[in-house]
This record gives C-alpha cells, sequence and structure tokens, in this order.
C-alpha cells in the first residue's frame, strides 16, 4: 500500500520543527551567555559537535522514512522453516543465571573497599574517565523495563519504536553547558540541594519529595520488569509456580545487597561489564533471529510497510501515537532523564571533569544510544515477523510485555537462551543500582543530615548503607502497588513520567536557565502545578483534550501520553506568571547558578581565577611528603612549565595505566618549589589516589 504524504512525513516535520527549536534555543542560550565561550579552542570545537550532531539524528530519521517509501509490498511467502527453540534444562538455566549474579555480587564485593567516605559512596571520588562512565551508563539507560517495553512496541508497531531514544541530542547544548557544569561545580550532593541553594530551604524539601518519587517509581517498574521476565520463564520453561510477588523480593534482595555495600564505584564498575554484556547479547538476539528468518531481506519484506517507518503515526492509534510519545518521552522523559535522574547525574558527577563528563554525554547520545536502539527493540522487530511467517510457532496476540522472552526462547539455544535472560537481569540490576544508589544520596543530603548534623563521615557512610537496604524494600511496596493495571510496561512507564517528571522538568529549567525565576516561582510549580496535574487527571476532558493533538480518549487510561504536555505547559506558566507578580530577587543569589554565570561557578570551584593556559600531561615520579599541607602537590619548574601551571591551579594525579579508567587516581592542589624532577605528595593524596610506590604518575592541569 502507499503511505500518505502526512503519515510519512507530518511527524518528522513536527520533530525537527519542535525539536529544532529546542535545540537552536539552547545552543544560542549557551552562546549568548558565554557558557559556551568560542574564544577557547574546545569550545570551539564541541560547537561542530552539536551541530552534526542534531543533523546527523535529523539524516538519520529522514533516511529511514526514505529507505520505507521506497520498499514494496508485504511479502508472507515462503515461511522459514525452523521451529521452536529446546528449552533449557532447570540445571543449566539456573547455573548460568545465578553464575552471572555470583559474579556481580563479586564485583560489589571487590569494590566496596575503594569506599572510606560519603564522596567514594555516592560519586567514587570524582576521579574517572569519561570512556568508563559512557559505558556503564548504557547498563543504565537500556534498563530490563527497556528491553520489555521497547520490544513490545516493536511487536505492535515496527521500527517506530525505535524513536523515543533518539530524542536526547536536543537538548544537550543547554545539558553540556548549562546543567552539567552548574551542579558539578557548585559541589551540590543532591539535585534537591540545588533548589536550596538556588531558591529556599523549603523548596529543597518540595523538591525531595518530587525527586525521590521519581526514583522510586523507576525502581518499582525494574522490579516489576524483572517478574513480567522471569514468570514466564520459570513456569513455561522450567515448570515452576512462582508468584509475581515472589519473584519481585528474590531480585531485590540479590539486587540490595550489592548496592548497599558497594556504592558509586561498585556501580560504576559493575555497570561497566553489564553494559557491555547488553549490547553483546542484544545483537547475539539479533544475529539468531535473522538467521533463524533466513536473513534481513527476510525480515524487511515480512514487515508492513508502515511498521518500516522510523516514527509512529502523528495522533493515533491511542496506545502508540508520536505526537503523545514526543511530548511524554522526548521531552519530558528526556529532561527527566538527563536533568532530574540523580542516578545518572551522580554518574556524570563521578568523572574527573566537566570536560570530561561531556564526552561520556556526547558519545552516549551520538553513538551508544544508537545502537542501544537496535539492542533494547530488535525482539519485536523479529517477533512481528515470526508471528506473520509463522502463527503456530509465535501467535499474533502473544502479550507484548512477554515478546522478548517468547522471541529469544524461539530463535537461540539452551545456553544462548539463559545467558540471554541473564543479560536483562544485568539491566535490571543496572538501573536499579543506580537509582537505589541515588536515593541514598537524596535520603542521607536532603533529609537526614540536616536533622543529624556535625557527625564523623563515616556515620553518614552508614546511614547511606542502610538506606540503600530501605529503599529496595520501598520499590518493591510500590511495584506491587501502583502498576499493574496498565496493558503494557511502556504504558504503565508513560503515564508515571507524564504525571511524575512536569513540576521538577519546569522547576529546573526555569531555574538554571532564567536568572528572574525567583523562589516564589519555584514554589508555585511545585504545589499550583501539582493541583493543575491532579485536575487533569480528575477531569481529562476538560484540562487536557484542547492540547492533545486530536488524540482519542482511552476511557480506563485517559491520555497517558498527551497529559505531559499539559502539565509541561501548567507547570511552566504557574512559575513564570507567580514570579513576573512578585518581586526581583538580587543577583547575588544567582551567581554561579544559572547558564548566565557558569564562568563564575568555575571560579567559585577553584577558588581563584581559572588557569586556561594550554600545557601538556607530565609523567613523573613521586615521593610522599609529610611536611606538605593536605590536598598539595608540590612540581618543580620543569614540571610547572610543561604543565602550563600555576601556585594553586587544579590538577590530576593518575596511574598512568589508562585502562584503569582512573580508579588509582585524585585531584590536588598544584604548589611551586620542588628541588628536583620528582613530585613531592602530600600523604592525605597518596591515600586518596591509591598510588603505588613502584609506579609512576601522570599528572595534568584541570585549570
Amino acid at each position: 500500500m502507499d503511505i500518505p504524504f502526512d503519515r510519512a512525513w507530518l511527524p518528522y516535520i513536527y520533530l525537527y520543527g519542535v525539536g529544532g527549536l529546542f535545540f537552536l534555543g539552547g545552543l544560542w542560550l549557551a552562546l549568548r551567555s558565554r557558557a559556551l565561550d568560542r574564544s577557547r579552542r574546545k569550545h570551539r570545537i564541541w560547537t561542530w559537535i552539536l551541530v552534526g550532531g542534531f543533523l546527523w539524528f535529523l539524516t538519520l530519521h529522514g533516511g529511514g522514512i526514505l529507505a520505507a517509501l521506497g520498499s514494496g509490498p508485504q511479502d508472507l511467502s515462503d515461511p522459514p522453516s525452523g521451529g521452536m527453540g529446546e528449552r533449557p534444562g532447570a540445571g543449566l538455566f539456573m547455573g548460568i543465571v545465578f553464575g552471572y549474579v555470583a559474579l556481580v555480587l563479586g564485583f560489589g564485593a571487590f569494590f566496596a573497599r575503594w569506599n572510606r567516605t560519603t564522596s567514594d559512596f555516592f560519586f567514587g571520588g570524582r576521579r574517572f574517565s569519561w570512556w568508563l562512565i559512557a559505558i556503564s551508563v548504557v547498563a543504565t539507560g537500556v534498563g530490563s523495563h527497556s528491553f520489555l517495553k521497547y520490544s513490545a512496541k516493536g511487536f505492535q508497531h515496527g521500527f517506530s519504536s525505535s524513536m523515543t531514544y533518539l530524542n536526547d541530542w536536543f537538548f544537550m547544548p543547554l545539558f553540556l553547558f548549562g546543567w552539567l557544569p552548574l551542579i558539578y561545580y557548585s559541589r551540590v550532593r543532591s539535585i534537591p540541594e540545588y533548589f536550596e541553594h538556588r531558591f529556599s530551604p523549603f523548596t529543597r524539601r518540595l523538591a525531595t519529595i518530587g525527586i525521590l518519587g521519581y526514583m522510586l517509581g523507576y525502581i518499582a517498574i525494574g522490579f516489576l520488569t524483572m517478574a513480567k521476565t522471569l514468570q514466564p520463564v520459570l513456569a513455561d520453561f522450567l515448570g515452576w509456580d512462582v508468584t509475581m510477588g515472589q519473584i519481585v523480593w528474590a531480585v531485590a534482595v540479590v539486587s540490595g545487597i550489592y548496592i548497599t555495600f558497594g556504592g558509586q564505584t561498585a556501580v560504576i564498575f559493575t555497570d561497566l561489564l553489564q553494559g557491555l554484556i547488553l549490547l553483546v547479547a542484544g545483537f547475539i538476539l539479533l544475529g539468531l533471529g535473522l538467521e533463524w528468518l533466513g536473513g534481513f531481506d527476510v525480515l524487511w519484506r515480512a514487515l508492513p510497510p508502515a511498521f518500516k517507518l522510523p516514527l509512529a503515526e502523528f495522533n493515533g492509534p491511542e496506545d502508540f501515537h508520536f505526537v503523545g510519545v514526543f511530548w511524554q518521552d522526548g521531552v519530558a522523559g528526556s529532561i527527566g532523564f538527563l536533568f532530574l535522574n540523580q542516578g545518572l547525574l551522580m554518574r556524570f558527577l563521578a568523572c574527573r571533569s566537566v570536560d570530561e563528563g561531556r564526552k561520556a554525554a556526547a558519545f552516549n547520545t551520538l553513538f551508544l544510544l544508537p545502537l542501544s536502539t537496535i539492542v533494547v527493540c530488535n525482539a519485536g522487530w523479529i517477533g512481528r515477523a515470526i508471528s506473520g511467517l509463522r502463527p503456530d510457532i509465535l501467535p499474533p496476540e502473544t502479550d507484548p510485555d512477554e515478546i522478548f522472552t517468547r522471541v529469544a526462547a524461539v530463535v537461540s539455544s539452551p545456553g544462548v537462551f539463559a545467558f540471554l535472560i541473564a543479560a536483562v537481569v544485568a539491566a535490571l540490576m543496572s538501573t536499579v543500582d543506580t537509582l537505589i544508589n541515588a536515593v541514598a544520596a537524596v535520603t542521607v543530603n536532603d533529609i537526614y543530615r540536616p536533622l543529624v548534623k556535625d557527625k564523623p563521615d563515616r556515620h553518614y557512610l552508614k546511614i547511606a548503607m542502610a538506606t540503600s537496604a530501605l529503599a529496595t524494600v520501598a520499590g518493591v511496596v510500590v511495584a506491587q502497588t501502583f502498576f499493574g493495571d496498565f496493558a503494557t510496561l511502556y504504558e504503565a512507564h508513560a503515564k508515571f513520567h507524564a504525571t511524575v517528571t512536569p513540576p521538577l522538568v519546569a522547576a529546573v529549567f526555569l531555574g538554571a536557565f532564567w536568572p528572574r525565576f525567583n523562589t516564589a516561582g519555584a514554589i508555585a510549580v511545585f504545589l499550583a502545578g501539582t493541583s493543575f496535574i491532579f485536575a487533569g487527571l480528575q477531569w481529562p476532558e476538560v484540562f487536557i483534550q484542547p492540547f492533545a493533538h486530536g488524540v482519542e480518549m482511552d476511557a480506563e487510561h485517559p491520555f497517558k501520553y498527551m497529559g505531559a504536555l499539559f502539565n509541561l505547559i501548567a507547570c511552566f506558566s504557574v512559575g513564570v506568571l507567580a514570579t513576573l507578580l512578585t518581586p526581583r530577587g538580587s543577583r547575588a543569589q544567582t551567581e554561579g547558578l544559572t547558564i548566565w554565570s557558569v564562568r563564575k561557578a568555575r571560579e567559585g570551584f577553584k577558588g581563584g581565577v581559572p588557569n586556561d593556559q594550554p600545557g601538556r600531561p607530565v609523567v613523573a615520579g613521586w615521593v610522599s611528603d609529610p611536611d606538605l599541607p593536605e590536598g598539595v602537590v608540590q612540581a618543580g619548574p620543569a614540571h610547572l612549565e610543561g604543565l602550563g601551571g600555576k601556585d594553586g591551579d587544579m590538577v590530576y594525579l593518575t596511574d598512568t595505566r589508562r585502562w584503569l579508567g582512573g580508579l588509582r587516581s585524585t585531584h590536588a592542589r598544584l604548589q611551586e618549589g620542588a628541588p628536583d624532577d620528582t613530585l613531592r605528595i602530600a600523604p592525605d593524596i597518596v591515600v586518596a589516589g591509591r598510588f603505588l610506590p613502584a609506579k609512576r604518575i601522570r599528572i595534568e592541569k584541570e585549570f
């Protein structure tokens, strides 16, 4: 059949029209505020990376539409002759899955010894290289819910299931040159702490409630996903009669153990392994599926023409349409994930510098997210082809949330099937571990520490570990209480995003990018904005339908996608109105806390004027000097000249083995006066960096 112009191109025009405004507006704001300073060579390069990234996604979607329009009609002739895969035995299956879990717990136990302070537990000591963070972020973004919910939508709607993974680039200018440097340089331990610095203690408490609700909801969806993944496996393939609740509790215990004792360093290194496993597992499933079908051309011919389009139909059907997914997942969800997900932000705050964080975020968005899209969606595409060609193997009425498990069982051997299920277990733990650690960070830093002050850091570290365990239990309770009555996980997650994130999105965006925005506006966003959200839930035909772009209302779950647009408009509107009707705050209150004063934030982080003089890394031997003040490394004239460094500059010291990714590293203050070419290091820096006496170190000037 011919695909109408508006079906093929209207979503594309809307995506890059509205999304382009977000991107260009963010780029203009970054340039206008000089947070993106084109007088600096690095920033000029970043400008071209930003523009190139936007054009890359514009071309990717456009090329996908042209490929779909150029394809022939659906061809269901000559079905493949493959059969149902052999079911794994209980011993093999449990051996592979539990063997993987034991490996993960071993990682947690090993890296627990790196936790000496709360900074180590929450931020890994802010020491790691960009590549390590980028790969570990894959495991956080590709949660087990991603495998199930995007496979489900791929089975129901084809290649358009990929569209929500390819929207983050619209907000990259504001994230890379606004939000990331602001939270890094202000040294905040949590997102709510930023709200206190920017507004007031009461605003911090409101933000704390919102952030905890956001993260506990994510944890709950992760646990529910694991139950939906394992129940058909355990029941149909192993013959075990277990309930969803029993599975949720079992995986919660395993997930909670290693994050409770491992902290952020364990999360980063475990997720490095898991991120690689997830990518490998997803491409193994794709390869096996294409082999079972007989090649990519069979998959392409078996899909209906509309299933080949990279974007869904503009405003229908109600369960999955472009405009709703754009506002719910592409805007509210993407901003929530990038700007509000404490777990993800803690990962970027664990980078050795803001520039390393930018590299990690850009590499993830440009390269790893497109790969991750294929990983999480391909089971749905393959399943749709199998159900069309061989309904006796995979009936079209199969529960979409089970399609990943069913396809894996059809196309793989018993051992590979067990490995693929273990990969989903990895995905669950990778997402949940980050969020549990983040809940502990918010609880300790925004609730406990303000009430129980002036305790040793070790005391707060113990409370953080205990809070991690409690967060695990809370996630189980939320999973069993709030997310059980939706047709698919995707729709449950969509309603959650559309409802919970808009007040936080509005408060963060207005606070970080509009200096005039004040405390009254922030409070109005949280209180009045939330009131409008509840009104929309109660009377959707009155509040949401006028903004629904013609989407029909489902009486049981009304506007689970389009609610995001109304909620965003309501929250931004009350914030702007309350701000304009109340007195302007002093400029000093926003210094170093908005994109217009990122340079001041950088000065405050260093405690002096940044030194951007070019230099190069220096490799040298070192000795521990007990006469030096804490936090100091002393260098001689030759090293100072090579570094381009001056007295008081911030420097980064690291083991010369780059493959460690910064595990043995730390920051210090540079001091002149070493008598020779051997670096002299204060004893506390030696301990913080875990430096080995026989190993030379590399020293780099930060600024």
